[in-house]
């Protein structure tokens, strides 16, 4: 039988936390048909978005333990759309476009939200 002593010694989930970044976004990319009342972020260009981001995240180097941009189904945020929902600091941006990505992605690096693009309670 093969000793294991080795891998019990190891810190737990030690390989996990390494490939954590500090933080999460999720783009909401959910598609509705056009005639839903509720409306879809995908309507709004949420993939465009999506695309942006990653490609801001990644040019600035934030892409291998700063930050992980990741598409997402139904936010449950359908009037605010295109929707980002980012954790753990667990907030939303609405109204999110294209040309606010670099913006976005300035407030990842200075630890301050944009402000103006979160979604409140009101």
């Amino acid at each position: 039988m093969a000793d294991l002593s080795p891998l019990t010694s190891r810190p737990a989930y030690s390989t996990l936390t390494s490939l954590q970044r500090k933080r999460y976004l999720f783009v909401c990319i959910n598609r509705r048909a056009d005639d839903n009342p509720k409306g879809c972020c995908a309507a709004k260009d949420s993939e465009d978005v999506y695309r942006a981001l990653k490609g801001e995240v990644a040019a600035r180097g934030l892409a291998k333990l700063e930050a992980r941009v990741c598409t997402s189904s139904c936010l449950d945020q359908c009037d605010t759309g295109v929707t980002v929902l980012v954790e753990p600091d667990h907030f939303f941006y609405g109204r999110v476009t294209v040309a606010d990505v670099p913006e976005i992605v300035d407030g990842l690096i200075t630890g301050q939200p944009v402000k103006r693009l979160m979604l409140t309670a009101d």
